[in-house]
């Protein structure tokens, strides 16, 4: 077994950014962590023995990291939903994925279930998980936001700079500036970053350091972050769309979002206006996107959810080259797994040492 110094240990080390209810920077010093609804999930002095946390795959690295942070707790890893029911009576936390029904009425002792992505409608759905009294669900908001804020950039990229044709002319090997015609730039267009949370949060720092006017969503009201020009809520939507040229889907899925970007709100963006989805597939209506692309009231569409989810070989949407496609891969790089370990990392810290824990669910509202 090798050893390595705890990223969260890193974490502590770091400047902490001003920023609303960051609680700790990440290795790249991107926010990580959020405060708001921040509670402790079981008090270890009111244990009797070790708490114990129950875990999928770990890699030794990982797992000498845990003790080193939270050297109180027992770990106990290597489980699938299975064998995780052998350990369920003893547990206080667990790993999200190894959560179900059976699990739930065998854990009487469960007090904290960590999500390892940041949408958990998946967990919110296993029956008991929302009416379990006093238990804890946490996410992974925020850490994918650095890397999917990437993509985003690199979906609109593709579609403003007409990036298609352009490797369609270099596959034939032709010197073709004809292929750059309609070619368009983001600068000085107004965004919508609709959902500005850990995610949205990020893509709309990147458009502010794009010339752009950054509009934005939350559930509830606040002051926005300095590189974003208005902050409204959803009464504010329709509103706010009117004055869209791109519009970047950021929100979980929930029973509120569900369709939300149906054919009337999409027929509010300014015509030409361009969609970007990496929220949830279902958030954005399929059959209104398709006409709005083909009535010219959108210019193009880039797409990592769709909905259904894969895209059905023959869909339209595949053969169009104004829309780009993505298999639901944004968050994929190795920054985004140092992230996710190094949030994990802090909130065993604090489940160990009875603090409040990080990036709390609202599990009525779904996120």
């Amino acid at each position: 077994m090798t050893s390595r110094t705890p990223l969260c240990t890193m974490l502590l080390a770091l400047t902490v950014l001003t920023f609303p209810a960051a609680a700790q920077t990440a290795p790249d010093a991107a926010p990580l962590g959020d405060t708001r609804g921040s509670v402790v999930a079981v008090d270890p002095a009111s244990v009797d023995g070790p708490l114990v946390y129950l875990a999928g795959g770990v890699d030794d690295d990982e797992l000498a990291a845990w003790r080193a942070v939270a050297p109180d707790v027992e770990f106990v890893t290597g489980l699938d939903r299975e064998s995780a029911l052998a350990h369920a009576p003893r547990a206080h936390g667990a790993d999200a994925h190894l959560v179900t029904e059976a699990f739930l009425e065998a854990a009487p002792n469960l007090a904290w279930v960590q999500s390892w992505s940041a949408g958990v409608e998946r967990y919110l759905a296993v029956p008991g998980l929302v009416e379990r009294e006093g238990l804890v669900l946490t996410n992974a908001q925020g850490v994918h936001g650095p890397v999917i804020a990437e993509h985003v950039f690199a979906l609109l990229g593709h579609l403003t700079r007409r990036l298609g044709p352009l490797g369609d002319a270099q596959d034939r090997g032709t010197w073709d500036r004809g292929a750059a015609s309609g070619s368009t730039s983001l600068a000085g267009r107004t965004m919508l970053v609709a959902g500005l949370g850990g995610i949205g949060t990020e893509v709309a720092r990147r458009a502010d350091a794009f010339d752009m006017r950054v509009l934005g969503t939350v559930r509830t009201p606040r002051q926005p972050p300095p590189f974003v020009d208005e902050l409204g809520t959803s009464d504010d939507l329709d509103r706010l769309l009117a004055e869209t040229d791109v519009l970047v889907i950021c929100l979980p899925l929930t029973d509120e979002t569900d369709g939300l970007f149906d054919a009337r709100r999409l027929g509010l963006l300014r015509e030409g206006a361009s969609v970007v989805n990496i929220g949830r597939g279902p958030i954005l209506d399929t059959d209104a996107l398709l006409a709005a692309l083909e009535s010219g009231q959108l210019a193009g569409a880039g797409l990592d959810v769709t909905d259904p989810e894969p895209l059905p070989d023959g869909h339209p949407l595949w053969a169009r080259d104004d829309v780009v496609i993505t298999p639901h891969c944004a968050a994929r790089a190795e920054l985004t797994g140092d992230r996710r370990a190094a949030l994990v990392e802090e909130n065993l810290r604090r489940f160990g040492a009875g603090e409040p824990l990080l990036n709390v669910v609202d599990r009525a509202a779904g996120y």
